[in-house]
């Protein structure tokens, strides 16, 4: 079998040293779309805009942390560890959360610690859960966890693991803002290490099942945090203290999310969609908890 869980659960933390400066946050936070206020007319730069682009000014998006020192040991290299042996044309990331132990600098090295922390059996696929904790000399700095579908690899007799979906918002949203993803989007955030041919290769996503090359998911993962941090957090960054989403659809280059937010007691609950699609959902059971 591809993917054998025992052998998966039992194999040793893979850890490395990752690094990170100014210039890969930088480059993170243009390839989610900052630079520009897609909610004022004027093309030039916004001065608020400058926390995420300007390197005196630089604070750090905490979804930076799925991408910092190139997304290392991150999902590829997880689906190299021992116990899995699958076709990266059945992969889906199908959700991911984050859990800030302090806020993230802008410059560090740190070591980053990978396992499989969870294999579960959802039938017709098998999700991997890929952890990676993340530590500097001062202490722990973020967890990251990714679910990973495997399409076709179910049916093993495994658990089939927690249910993550929560009940609908309640009422209207307190915020709805519409972002635009531009046609070149994916092509510049692969620069930030995630290079799946999936998000560049027009005959690679044929094969997997789609017409043309998919946006990453966690680039929308970073525009939706962003938008989150800028309309209801009043920008800033370290007020952050955790986030969440599971993948319920998928966002082609060149259309607009349309982004919806709850205010609840000290979390956010968000819902995103695609507005040419008839708000076809994209993001959903998202929630960014909060100080």
């Amino acid at each position: 079998m591809p993917i054998d869980a025992a052998k998966a659960l039992a194999a040793e933390p893979r850890t490395g040293e990752i690094t990170w400066d100014h210039r890969d946050v930088q480059l993170y936070h243009l390839g989610i779309g900052a630079g520009t206020d897609p909610d004022k007319d004027s093309p030039a730069t916004d001065p608020d805009e400058l926390r995420y682009t300007l390197e005196s000014r630089l604070h750090v998006l905490p979804s930076f942390a799925t991408v910092a020192g190139a997304g290392s040991p991150g999902v590829i290299g997880g689906l190299a560890m021992p116990g899995i042996d699958v076709d990266l044309a059945r992969v889906l990331h199908g959700g991911q959360s984050l859990t800030l132990h302090r806020p993230i600098p802008a410059a560090g090295t740190a070591t980053a610690t990978g396992r499989i922390a969870a294999v579960h059996d959802k039938g017709k696929a098998a999700v991997l859960v890929m952890r990676t904790d993340v530590a500097d000399a001062e202490g722990p700095l973020w967890t990251n966890d990714a679910q990973i579908f495997v399409r076709g690899e179910g049916g093993f007799g495994g658990d089939r693991g927690p249910s993550v979906t929560l009940d609908a918002p309640a009422g209207d949203p307190d915020r709805t803002v519409d972002r635009p993803v531009r046609p070149d989007q994916a092509l510049l955030y692969r620069l930030s290490g995630d290079y799946n041919p999936l998000h560049a290769d027009p005959e690679f996503a044929k094969l997997a099942g789609f017409d043309k090359p998919i946006l990453h998911g966690l680039c929308t993962y970073g525009i939706t945090l962003k938008a989150v941090v800028d309309t209801l957090l009043a920008g800033d960054v370290t007020r952050v203290r955790g986030y969440r989403t599971r993948f319920a659809g998928v966002v082609f280059p060149g259309e607009t999310l349309r982004i919806r937010m709850w205010r609840e007691p000290e979390r956010v609950r968000i819902t995103v969609g695609v507005l040419e699609r008839q708000d076809a959902p994209v993001l959903a059971d998202t929630v960014v908890d909060h100080c």
